[in-house]
């Protein structure tokens, strides 16, 4: 847990400060976490579950943050939970509340996620570690198709969410191996497309938040 972690291109030491720019470009969490609370209030949607999004996504940045400066056990921990979680609930409150499906389906999808990432997590070092990623690859993918077929509001937003994480994913894939042509690495884009992932997620969430309480007013 204390032992220390060397995994990307920009860190050439053990020091805490030795990936300033995968460490500051966390603040592009934080500041995708302030974007979707402040939209959130302009909608009306600030709901518990909205609140639980938020706060993750606050926890996604700090806890990326401290993995990129400790680089240690506990800290790699801190940076995969709350990832790890948001997944999950969003997964579910999208499915809930948007897709509109019933617990038992709901629950069966958030199986097949586990299922995926643990067949995924098999593989730590293909892709430079990025197949762990897979189950979100695939349900941004699959949301988004549900997003654009059903013609929900924001409806591409979450299929263009879903091509730009490809593009991150790349990033994070390609990171140690530019190492001896860019020594900065590239895994601090990642950082900063998935913000916007991120972002382009809830965005697409909180448009159809309220859709069934305003199909029950008439509106």
């Amino acid at each position: 847990m204390f032992s220390p972690i060397d995994l990307y291109c920009e860190r050439l030491g053990p020091g805490f400060w030795a990936e300033p720019v995968n460490a500051l470009t966390n603040l592009f969490f934080i500041l995708a976490a302030f974007l979707v609370r402040r939209r959130a209030g302009r909608l009306h949607v600030v709901s518990p579950g909205v609140r639980l999004l938020v706060g993750l996504l606050y926890a996604i940045g700090v806890g990326s943050f401290l993995f990129h400066t400790f680089a240690v056990g506990w800290a790699q921990l801190a940076d995969v939970i709350p990832i790890m979680l948001f997944l999950f609930v969003y997964v579910w409150l999208y499915c809930r509340e948007v897709a509109e499906l019933n617990a038992v389906a709901a629950i069966a999808v958030l199986l097949l996620i586990a299922i995926i990432g643990g067949a995924a997590g098999r593989f730590p070092q293909v892709l430079n570690g990025s197949v762990m990623y897979a189950p979100a690859l695939l349900a941004l993918l699959g949301t988004g198709l549900f997003h654009a077929v059903s013609r929900r509001k924001e409806r591409y937003v979450l299929l263009g969410a879903a091509g730009l994480f490809l593009v991150s994913l790349t990033f994070r894939v390609v990171d140690n191996l530019i190492c001896p042509c860019i020594s900065l690495g590239t895994h601090f884009l990642w950082h900063i497309c998935n913000s916007a992932v991120l972002y382009m997620g809830l965005r697409g969430f909180l448009a159809n938040h309220n859709r069934r309480i305003s199909a029950a007013n008439g509106s």
